[in-house]
């Protein structure tokens, strides 16, 4: 047992510390943050989507940010897609699970708006029709992926993905990503 234990601890010390390596992913991350930094100071919304593990970090990373992460300040207008269950059955069970985040983001999206498109692979046909549909509607796309970046590094604007092909390894460094995230739009933001 401590030999997983161990390993666990090992492997995703390595990928942070090939993210911490890699300065182009570094410079993307600060790009993503001054989007989202942009999008707020023009009260526009940051909505997020992924499946699974990804959605619990969609609505991890959009509560930091409409709630609080270190700072007490006004409330940011960011949310998961996924959180309303009875709109997500029922759009799975009429258009088919593919529409599901795609439908959300026409309703709720605005041209100036963000995306955030979580999937560890970047090919999740939920998560890539909702990425089109924002580009289509002029709003940018984050796209948080493992190191190919799938089908979704076509369609985001900035594609932060993760050097690792390890599923739980990545949705670690998500997190970390996310949290990153959340730190710099808030000093930008509130720093007083």
């Amino acid at each position: 047992m401590n030999t997983i234990i161990e390993k666990a601890i090992r492997d995703s010390i390595s990928v942070k510390q090939n993210l911490l390596a890699d300065a182009g992913l570094l410079d993307k991350i600060r790009q993503a943050a001054q989007l989202m930094t942009n999008c707020f100071r023009q009260n526009g919304k940051v909505l997020f989507c992924g499946n699974g593990g990804s959605a619990a970090d969609a609505q991890h990373i959009a509560a930091e940010l409409s709630g609080r992460f270190y700072r007490d300040r006004p409330p940011l207008f960011a949310e998961a897609l996924h959180v309303n269950s009875s709109y997500l059955t029922a759009v799975a069970n009429d258009y088919g699970y593919d529409h599901v985040f795609a439908r959300m983001v026409e309703a709720a999206g605005r041209s100036g708006d963000i995306l955030v498109a979580i999937s560890t692979s970047g090919n999740s046909n939920s998560i890539l029709q909702a990425a089109q549909r924002a580009k289509s509607m002029e709003m940018a796309v984050i796209g948080l992926t493992g190191a190919s970046g799938g089908k979704l590094a076509g369609t985001s604007t900035v594609l932060l993905n993760v050097p690792s092909s390890d599923t739980p390894r990545i949705q670690e460094s998500h997190i970390l990503i996310g949290h990153i995230l959340c730190e710099i739009v808030e000093q930008e933001l509130f720093n007083s």
